[in-house]
């Protein structure tokens, strides 16, 4: 078989789709930049930038990884400021330091991993995760999901855990979308799923999936591959219909948004 560049993703779903009482920071000029124009070097130069809200939590599931990395440092009296140290936690703006140093400090109070059965534990540093051949009917799509920690409950149960950052509800879509995955790569263990915000030590309930659940999933990601595909082909025959194929939704979306720079519908003077 051929490559297959059909592909899927919770991000992907995320700029089709928000979650439920987000719709008003939903933008589909935001994924046309994204995903359709990532080549033009304008936007290129502003994809390759994290927003202070991807370095906080890229930062603080590194700060979890090097706690585990060197079990020491949770006993040592001085174990925040040596992982602070490692990641350069000084070089960050303000806002950064400070919210990553809560984390810092409420993981070293309350190390919620520590005497698990840890499987796999991501320092965020990772390549791109190797994708999920998913099939239904004559369509093909490849599947990714970057997957922060696994771990084996006493009974042999894998537990999916999502580290999360910020005042963000927990989103139970990308919950079922790991619970996919884990359906293809652990197919002789029982998955659950839940998030665990590193800011407020808040725990989500548990979360499985019936395997109609996980069909249901297959087919809302074969859905949102195909609908991006739709787009991307009618934007490469038609460049000059960008803001229609992805049209813009000007307001509070744009305080937000990486694009505020080069877009011609932004709403700069609520976005500053």
């Amino acid at each position: 078989m051929g490559k297959i560049w059909n592909s899927a993703s919770y991000n992907l779903l995320l700029l089709h789709s928000p979650p439920v009482g987000l719709e008003h920071l939903h933008c589909d000029m935001k994924r046309g930049f994204s995903k359709a124009r990532k080549k033009e070097p304008q936007v290129a130069k502003l994809l390759e930038l994290d927003n202070t809200y991807q370095r906080i939590g890229l930062l603080a599931q590194r700060g979890v990884y090097e706690f585990h990395n060197d079990m020491s440092l949770l006993g040592a009296s001085n174990g925040v400021s040596q992982v602070a140290e490692t990641l350069e936690l000084g070089k960050e703006s303000d806002v950064v330091q400070q919210r990553v140093l809560t984390v810092l400090k409420n993981y070293y109070e309350s190390p919620i991993l520590v005497d698990k059965d840890i499987v796999k534990l991501s320092h965020g540093n990772e390549d791109f995760p190797e994708p999920i051949l998913i099939k239904l009917g004559s369509y093909s799509f490849n599947l990714y999901a970057a997957i922060d920690c696994i771990f084996k409950e006493l009974d042999g149960t894998l537990h999916i855990l999502d580290f999360k950052t910020g005042k963000s509800d927990f989103d139970r879509r990308q919950a079922y979308i790991y619970l996919l995955v884990a359906s293809y790569l652990y197919p002789d263990n029982k998955p659950i799923a839940s998030f665990y915000n590193l800011e407020t030590n808040t725990w989500s309930k548990k979360i499985s999936a019936s395997a109609e659940i996980l069909e249901v999933y297959k087919y809302n990601l074969m859905q949102v591959s195909k609908k991006h595909q739709e787009s991307l082909f009618l934007y490469r025959n038609n460049p000059d219909k960008f803001s229609q194929i992805y049209p813009a939704n000007p307001g509070t979306s744009c305080r937000y948004c990486p694009f505020t720079s080069i877009c011609n519908f932004a709403f700069i003077s609520e976005a500053k």
